[in-house]
């Protein structure tokens, strides 16, 4: 089985979705309180909570089509920009400890890729 491209740029999509879900989800957080009215009508976790659903739709279609091992480990992606975001939005420090793990994701995101082409 070989991985067609509509299902990688799904998961990609889906990924970068899915980290805009969790800086929705810790600015909601930081709006919550003992109250249960905190959670209802916090419309920022509601957005957090919609884009996690929305990026889990589109990877259970990127996966339907293609192989797992190829796929899954895209989702990595999510976490190169949820560091982006978390600088961008939070200010974050970006670490070169936090550079070299986006260093090393990117590296294993091309050797499964590779690995997908040579049979």
């Amino acid at each position: 089985m070989t991985t067609p491209p509509s299902s990688i740029v799904l998961v990609l999509v889906g990924a970068v979705i899915g980290s805009f879900g969790a800086i929705f989800l810790k600015w909601g957080a930081h709006a919550l309180s003992r109250s249960w009215t905190s959670i209802v009508y916090n419309w920022k976790l509601a957005v957090g909570v919609v884009t996690y659903l929305l990026s889990s739709v589109l990877f259970v279609k990127g996966m339907s089509n293609g192989e797992l091992s190829v796929l899954f480990p895209m989702v990595s992606v999510g976490y190169i920009c949820t560091l982006l975001w978390s600088h961008l939005f939070f200010h974050e420090r970006v670490t070169k400890a936090k550079l070299a793990g986006v260093g090393l994701i990117l590296v294993g995101i091309v050797f499964l890729g590779l690995g997908n082409a040579t049979h």
